[in-house]
């Protein structure tokens, strides 16, 4: 099991810093909604390698069986490389290769609400963005933010490829 891991974790990985980079370099004068779009489709094609590697070890290590609880172990051991890999490239994305990015984002949501919303609901939601700013546009905490986002998605997969490819002895 060990060696599948590792294996489609590190694939995993691979798949979501190379999308990652794709994105940066291809889709840089495409807006924030769009980019955020092709974010959760990368992390959804990069993380299909824990269908792949429960496929795997069931059919090739496991003699055709793997139980739910295996599966899903499995699965979020994938995860962990694809979340960690994410983290990572996007510390160093905010750290060295774009250290706006923060600000512009900020800058850019609240053009946003502006547009979207008046009276006491903009105002509302300015201050809590206020309180929220520092947090936010600390590397660290985003680093574990995008993780944290990758790591549900990868939940989310991780229980729907146990369901379907657990298979008990007969």
């Amino acid at each position: 099991m060990k060696n599948i891991v590792i294996k489609y974790g590190i694939r995993s990985a691979i798949t979501i810093v190379i999308l990652f980079l794709l994105a940066l370099t291809l889709g840089k004068n495409l807006g924030y909604g769009l980019q955020e779009v092709i974010g959760y489709a990368s992390m959804v094609i990069s993380l299909l390698f824990v269908f792949f590697g429960i496929k795997h070890f069931r059919d090739n290590e496991n003699h055709g069986v793997v139980s739910f609880g295996k599966a899903l172990l499995i699965g979020l051991l994938i995860t962990l490389f694809a979340a960690l890999a994410f983290g990572i490239i996007n510390l160093i994305y905010i750290k060295y290769i774009n250290p706006d990015f923060t600000t512009e984002y900020y800058a850019r949501s609240i053009e946003q609400l502006k547009s979207s919303l008046t009276g006491v609901e903009l105002e509302t939601k300015l201050a809590e963005m206020e309180s929220q700013k520092e947090l936010f546009m600390n590397p660290y905490i985003s680093f574990l933010l995008m993780s944290f986002t990758v790591f549900l998605v990868g939940l989310v997969i991780s229980l729907i490829s146990s369901l379907i490819l657990q298979r008990k002895q007969n």
